[in-house]
């Protein structure tokens, strides 16, 4: 691979990933815990966190949820190595607003921020807020126009711009390009229309969890579409449920998915305020999993062997950073850095010398 494999962690912006009633993760959402979990990461050697975007919590209105972009801000002092990155629904913001507040977190953190577009999927979270939500194609045209002037703005340049939805003249955003050019940019979505907006503008495709031969025609699809510039790399999302034996993964892959189970009023719930054309939903809905955005449908439940070995495929197939879930979220990244990264690393010494 030509880049090296990082991996990195969900911030817990609204609580338990896998299920909300599970008695070894009690529900919280709060700074502190965000805080201290994502330290612990950065000494474990997890190398980012995405940090996603909701005002109100998509699963519960009364359960606590985490902002963004504060928190960004204030994991950019705290923090010393690891990549911060933060989810944008860009109808929230208009661009020259969030342009700034990017490269002013950028500055904060010495060249360690991103941003993470997503065009959103929870339609009360806009409409209740008397925000126009716009139908799922339209929501990929407005963004690609955003984006293109954040992009120019976070690079320091002049923007001029007459578009469809937004009118920009002689902004300049000053300070910008103190660590690099400007902060990278991931972009989620794997409809038909993020994937031009992908090809188009990002540095980082996010995918969600799914089969490895699903993910190999995914990176087919984006690398034969038209760019400009250095080639698209790719993030996948995973749960990982990793054991000393393949029984004990499975055990505890049960536990989980009979606890989310009991989270069936909260899907339908979720379902109901989601855009039925958002291609997350129809790909998570085809395999019985746990985790969001694709859970452990990449096949990441398994012994500390099999995990690794796992994510070595999705790295050999063009993966070069990998976003973890766990649930208990602290002991089972502990799990993993103890256990998965070694095992990770042992198989890239050995890649070499079978060439």
């Amino acid at each position: 691979m030509t880049h090296p494999l990082r991996i990195g962690i969900w911030a817990l912006v609204h609580g338990n990933r896998a299920a909300l009633r599970d008695p070894l993760e009690p529900y919280d959402a709060s700074w502190r815990r965000n805080r201290n979990l994502i330290l612990e990461a950065e000494s474990l050697g997890y190398d980012c966190v995405l940090v996603a975007q909701h005002t109100m919590n998509p699963h519960q209105t009364d359960l606590g949820q985490l902002e963004a972009w504060t928190a960004s801000a204030a994991l950019a002092a705290e923090t010393r190595r690891i990549e911060i990155i933060a989810a944008i629904k860009p109808m929230l913001y208009h661009p020259v607003v969030l342009a700034k507040m990017a490269t002013q977190i950028e500055e904060i953190s010495n060249g360690r921020f991103a941003i993470n577009l997503v065009n959103a999927w929870n339609r009360k979270e806009i409409e209740d807020a008397g925000m126009v939500f716009r139908e799922h194609d339209e929501r990929y045209a407005y963004g690609t126009e955003w984006l293109s002037i954040v992009e120019r703005l976070m690079r320091g340049e002049t923007v001029n711009h007459e578009g469809r939805y937004f009118t920009v003249k002689d902004y300049v955003l000053s300070p910008t390009g103190l660590q690099r050019p400007r902060p990278p940019i991931y972009v989620g979505g794997e409809s038909p229309p993020a994937r031009d907006l992908v090809a188009a503008l990002a540095d980082v495709w996010f995918i969600n969890g799914q089969p490895l031969e699903n993910v190999q025609a995914l990176i087919a699809d984006v690398r034969a579409r038209p760019r400009k510039g250095p080639p698209v790399r790719f993030g996948l999302s995973t749960f990982v449920i990793a054991r000393e034996t393949e029984a004990e993964a499975q055990e505890e892959y049960r536990r989980l998915l009979a606890l989310a189970k009991e989270d069936a009023d909260i899907k339908a719930y979720v379902r109901a305020n989601t855009d039925p054309a958002v291609q997350m939903r129809k790909t998570q809905a085809r395999y019985e999993s746990v985790g969001t955005n694709g859970g452990t449908s990449g096949g990441t439940v398994g012994s500390y062997d099999q995990v690794a070995e796992r994510i070595a495929q999705f790295h050999a197939a063009g993966i070069d950073t990998l976003l973890t879930q766990f649930q208990p979220f602290e002991p089972e990244m502990r799990r993993f850095a103890q256990h998965v990264m070694p095992r990770l690393a042992a198989i890239r010494a050995e890649q070499p010398r079978a060439a």
